[in-house]
């Protein structure tokens, strides 16, 4: 298994947001993590993303606790719901950034300008693109290092349909190329298009966790969009 997970809780002024969830994740999956608002999802991300720590439970990738960051960057990339560039810079200044602090070659951000289409966009500072161009952006970041692992939370929230297509693309490549991808979503469209397996938490504990036609045939799917 490439991501192991046990007992992984989160709590938030004595309130739960993450209940201790287990589950192991085999490399090459794509899985949507589905909830209502405060179900967990963006919780279990950012632990698995070593943004906040977990109060109980254990994770590890490739063998690797996920408490080691030194051993693990470049390994784990995570794309959050607000892009977190900065916002007066560039956009190649934003991705010179992240390369050095990931120990990434400059030559990557090149190959990231040309593979986002965004080469006419090098020099124009993140506030002065749509959400779907800094979307790009910010996905482009994540993938400076190559990781291996990636971690999206509803990374279509607020894009119009075209851009939705686009980051669709974007994702079926990343998994056709090996990526295993964790990603939370709440449009079933979206869902039932990428995922093999779909995880559902509700009130911070995992409820579900199989192949998107067992999720689809469910009550839990019903009820959850009732």
């Amino acid at each position: 298994m490439q991501l192991e997970i046990l007992n992984l809780a989160r709590f938030y002024d004595q309130q739960r947001g993450l209940a201790p969830t287990s589950f192991t994740v085999s490399k090459g999956e794509m899985i949507a993590i589905v909830g209502h608002n405060g179900a967990g999802k963006s919780t279990l991300l950012k632990v698995l993303a070593n943004w906040i720590n977990p109060d109980a439970g254990i994770a590890m990738f490739d063998g690797i606790d996920l408490k080691n960051r030194a051993a693990l960057v470049g390994k784990v990339g995570f794309i959050p719901e607000v892009p977190n560039l900065f916002d007066v810079f560039s956009v190649e200044y934003n991705l010179r950034l992240f390369a050095a602090l990931t120990h990434t070659p400059f030559l990557r951000v090149e190959e990231i300008l040309d593979d986002f289409n965004l080469l006419a966009f090098r020099k124009n500072r993140i506030q002065t693109l749509s959400k779907g161009l800094q979307q790009r952006v910010n996905i482009g970041r994540a993938l400076l290092s190559d990781p291996s692992l990636l971690l999206l939370d509803e990374p279509t929230s607020g894009l119009d349909f075209e851009m939705t297509k686009e980051i669709h693309r974007l994702l079926k490549t990343m998994h056709e190329a090996g990526k295993t991808i964790l990603f939370t979503s709440h449009r079933p469209e979206e869902i039932k298009s990428l995922a093999t397996r779909i995880m559902v938490l509700h009130q911070s504990r995992l409820i579900f966790d199989g192949p998107g036609e067992a999720y689809f045939r469910s009550e839990i799917h019903e009820n959850l969009y009732a």
